[in-house]
């Protein structure tokens, strides 16, 4: 059985994928909810939301992520970040998910990566869960429906989570697999139900693809101001750092809270959508967000949920602490119709300091801004890989290693090049903890973050007196209207100032260990630039 809009010249078959129970094409909300309902994948919540857990998986499995290593990509893959698969490993791979979906229904999305059409990839979502196929048309962008019928796609993914690998067999890890073939252009996933492995794939590929055309992918939120694309800002961090909730500012046009594009012409959204952290997730502090988990067809996961009236519970995080929300871009109100901005004049690189030693913000040099960058400096948050229970200190270069195929200095010569040719200013900005380091100090007050990022972005801050940080050499300022000035010297905030200095030391040397691996590749005045 075959229903929905396709080009009919690129059905599943003429792909060579043959002998399904049945393929549905390109269906839309209502029908693709109306499935998954019938098909017992979760239920329908408040507005019409759709209300799914993940099982076992409630985050990504970087682990079990592979590259097939064939000639092409040989010299161009970052091979100690990104696990090696063999051809016929694939090749045995492939054949083996084609034999397990005899027979079965799945759902196809044929979709674009990319706002900017210059720099757009065409991708077929091809998955066996139909929330999946809801999730993927939330999150990535949708061509026309007439733009369908002659649709022919670049990359194909295909997502089965009841195939279970065979690491001897398939030259992978375990019984899930993440497996990336850049020659034969397909993504097969299996042995997982999170639906975050489906987006992550298609940055993977803009990531490796773009830079070859002096595109510099990144992974950030974007915003601009009202009516100006052209005072554009960018805010590079990890999973729980505050992209979301930071980028999503009432005062601003949100371009998008994952992954995006700079090129020559400015800046683009890879996405259409946004996948949020819900956890404590509140309508006063923000309204937008909340909003959208009582919209139609915003997909709900791992959210623990009230049996008779369906009301979310945003503090139980029973099921894990990486529950989210999935909904186009156009539920939030403020956001840009185009995913289109221009350069960025501020760059924003948040950090969650477990150690609680760095400020709250700092401006740094476009050579401290290259070393901060690809040291990727954060602390993973519960719940977003898996194993991950408490926060932990990390490096995760580039503010997104588990997604970046290339060697991060091709990414971070690509970042202070554009730096340099379009002009920008540099930032550091600290959500992580104060007054001590975790388990002993708190997080960084919202508001008074929000405070510093509107001086920043307003041109304000720039304006303040600024003092020279002892460990690392930025500067920071020293007073700012609404943000208390003991908060702005973390030291002030430590019961103990000598703890604090052995804190600070430590973290400096961590810093420095972490750098050795770039020795030899990256200028030495970025290197010496970092420390104070």
């Amino acid at each position: 059985m075959t229903t929905g809009r396709v080009n009919p010249k690129m059905r599943l078959e003429d792909q060579g994928i043959t002998g399904l129970g049945a393929a549905h094409y390109n269906l839309l909300e209502p029908a693709l909810i109306e499935a998954s309902l019938k098909r017992g994948e979760g239920s329908l919540g408040k507005g019409g939301t759709m209300l799914v857990t993940t099982g076992k998986f409630t985050g990504r499995s970087p682990k079990d992520k592979h590259v097939v290593r064939t000639p092409s990509v040989e010299d161009s893959i970052w091979w100690e970040n990104n696990t090696a698969m063999t051809p016929e490993g694939f090749d045995a791979l492939y054949d083996d998910m084609l034999t397990h979906m005899q027979g079965r229904e799945y759902f196809v999305q044929d979709l674009h990566g990319g706002a900017d059409p210059a720099h757009q990839i065409d991708v077929r979502l091809v998955t066996e869960l139909a929330w999946h196929s809801l999730f993927i048309r939330h999150m990535l962008r949708r061509p026309d429906r007439d733009e369908l019928d002659t649709f022919v796609p670049e990359f194909t993914i295909i997502n089965s989570p009841t195939f279970q690998a065979d690491p001897k067999k398939h030259n992978c890890r375990s019984e899930t697999v993440i497996a990336i073939n850049f020659d034969r252009k397909l993504i097969l996933i299996g042995g997982t139900e999170y639906a975050g492995e489906n987006k992550k794939s298609v940055f993977t590929l803009l990531n490796y693809l773009l830079p070859a055309k002096g595109v510099m992918p990144m992974h950030c939120s974007a915003n601009h101001a009202p009516g100006n694309p052209v005072d554009a800002a960018v805010f590079f961090g990890l999973s729980g750092t505050g992209k979301t909730t930071l980028s999503a500012d009432p005062k601003r046009i949100l371009l998008g809270d994952d992954e995006h594009g700079w090129s020559d012409r400015g800046m683009f959204n890879f996405e259409g959508g946004c996948y949020a952290k819900t956890i404590s997730l509140s309508r006063e502090a923000e309204p937008e967000i909340f909003a959208t988990t009582e919209k139609f067809g915003t997909v709900i996961e791992n959210m623990v949920f009230d049996p008779d009236t369906y009301e979310l519970d945003f503090e139980d995080d029973s099921l894990t602490a990486n529950m989210r929300c999935a909904y186009p871009m156009h539920y939030i109100s403020n956001s840009s119709p185009t995913g289109i901005g221009g350069h960025p004049k501020n760059i924003i690189m948040l950090t969650c300091d477990a150690f609680g030693v760095l400020p709250p913000i700092a401006r740094l040099t476009p050579a401290q801004a290259m070393y901060h960058f690809l040291s990727g400096f954060t602390s993973k948050v519960a719940g977003t890989e898996r194993g991950v229970t408490e926060p932990e200190p990390t490096f995760s270069t580039c503010f997104g290693a588990p997604f970046m195929p290339r060697r991060p200095e091709v990414y971070g010569q690509l970042l202070r090049d554009k730096i340099a040719r379009h002009g920008a200013t540099c930032w550091l900005v600290n959500t992580g903890w104060t007054g001590g380091a975790y388990g002993t100090g708190s997080r960084m007050p919202i508001k008074a973050t929000r405070a510093l990022l509107s001086a920043a972005l307003d041109g304000s801050l720039a304006g303040a007196e600024f003092r020279k940080d002892p460990n690392f050499g930025f500067e920071v300022p020293v007073s700012i209207t609404g943000v208390a000035d003991i908060l702005l010297d973390p030291r002030r905030t430590w019961d103990d100032g000598a703890a604090y200095d052995r804190q600070a030391q430590k973290l400096v040397g961590m810093f420095a260990e972490n750098f050795e691996q770039y020795v030899g590749v990256i200028d030495e005045d970025v290197k010496a630039a970092a420390i104070g």
